[in-house]
């Protein structure tokens, strides 16, 4: 079931501006990921692929890490994921230094998104209002790990379809 969210993002944009050079300097637990919605958007613009936001504590969460190595340590999983969604990494680790404009991001989408636990998934479309310079949301589905690549894949070509 798709619906809207609007998400108000003047501060995240803000965010983004002050602090490009340490934003570079962070990486995402998982490579390949982007980290920053900016990013996200603009690649789904360019390509016409929704967002895979992936909600995560990389380095204290043991579902997380369970999903990780089942999922998205596998080649294959790139492999898919590369036609058919925009990886967005949303992390909140304990003993990795998050420079500040890319943890209240995470903040703000954890709390746009109602997202409680982690591992969570959600796949949305992302607009942006021209009149109101604010993102919007189109929720496409969410779900959280999984015990397989097949099962997980399974699921989200099922919210794509």
């Amino acid at each position: 079931m798709k619906y809207l969210i609007s998400l108000i993002v003047i501060s995240l944009m803000a965010f983004n501006l002050y602090a490009q050079n340490s934003a570079e300097e962070y990486e995402p637990a998982h490579e390949g990921w982007l980290v920053q919605i900016e990013d996200a958007y603009e690649e789904s613009e360019a390509t016409g692929k929704p967002i895979m936001a992936y909600f995560t504590g990389s380095d204290w969460c043991p579902p997380c890490r369970r999903f990780a190595a089942a999922v998205i340590d596998k080649p294959e999983f790139y492999d898919w994921a590369e036609s058919k969604v925009v990886l967005l990494e949303l992390d909140n680790p304990r003993r990795k230094h998050v420079p500040n404009n890319i943890r209240q991001q995470n903040q703000t989408l954890r709390e746009a998104f109602n997202v409680t636990g982690v591992p969570t998934i959600w796949v949305f479309n992302l607009n942006r209002n021209s009149s109101t310079d604010q993102f919007e949301i189109e929720a496409i589905g969410r779900t959280g790990g999984t015990a397989s690549l097949e099962q997980f894949t399974s699921t989200i070509e099922d919210m794509l379809n």
